[in-house]
């Protein structure tokens, strides 16, 4: 039988042969797809939060908002620094979107609270999400169970990072 003779069917009654096995993606190749999709949501926030007047990093502040947040953890939050967050927070401020509070546990620590106003904004620039929300749309209820679930488990990993601990791996 020559390599490129077609495979004989299977006998009447016997079950058909296997399904040839998927390969697992890598996980460059699974990297490069989530920040791909990580862009597109990214680019989709920043279009939707530019028609309410705010910049991405602005609209990202208020996403952070879902309490009282120290000045210092949104820096961290967000990785950039405190005078970074001071000016994106004034500017905040100034639109009615957010406003400081001295920390009753320590009046030395000054934190930022999303306003009414805030709140509706950053929940209607979810909302205006369509690229994000369409995308969403091509999954049934099953694969969207089975997506949150996946991102469910990787979301503690990814968030619970030292960057020191993570340069030190890198040296080693």
């Amino acid at each position: 039988m020559s390599a490129s003779a077609p495979a004989a069917a299977p006998a009447p009654g016997s079950a058909p042969a296997p399904a040839p096995a998927v390969s697992a993606p890598t996980k460059i190749q699974l990297l490069e797809l989530l920040a791909a999709i990580g862009t597109a949501q990214w680019q989709d926030f920043a279009a939707a939060a530019a028609r309410h007047g705010l910049t991405s990093m602005q609209a990202k502040v208020l996403s952070q908002l879902h309490g009282p947040v120290p000045m210092r953890g949104l820096a961290e939050a967000l990785v950039c620094g405190e005078s970074n967050i001071t000016g994106l927070v004034d500017r905040l401020e100034s639109h009615g979107f957010v406003r400081r509070e001295v920390s009753p546990a320590d009046r030395r620590v000054k934190n930022v609270v999303a306003t009414d106003l805030g709140r509706e904004t950053i929940r209607r620039v979810r909302e205006e999400m369509q690229a994000t929300h369409g995308a969403l749309d091509t999954l049934d209820e099953e694969e969207r169970a089975t997506l949150y679930g996946l991102l469910e488990r990787l979301r503690p990993v990814m968030e619970d990072r030292d960057p020191e601990r993570d340069t030190d791996r890198d040296r080693a």
